[in-house]
């Protein structure tokens, strides 16, 4: 009768170790994966269109932009 007296009285805890166990390994992921990046992949993810200028075919089809 030992785990099954004990299963519900601990369930709660081992949720929560489980989920932070989760957490850690996800905000060990991006940092590795925040590292990878190269200086030019960060700069293009940090600029980004003025959305308050209209959208022209110039901006669609200029490569430099």
């Amino acid at each position: 009768m030992g785990i099954h007296y004990d299963y519900k009285s601990t369930r709660g805890m081992k949720a929560m170790e489980k989920q932070a166990k989760r957490e850690k390994k996800l905000a060990e992921r991006r940092a590795k994966r925040a590292a990878k990046l190269s200086p030019e992949e960060k700069k293009s993810k940090v600029d980004q269109r003025d959305t308050s200028k209209p959208l022209t075919l110039d901006d669609l089809t200029n490569p430099e932009k």
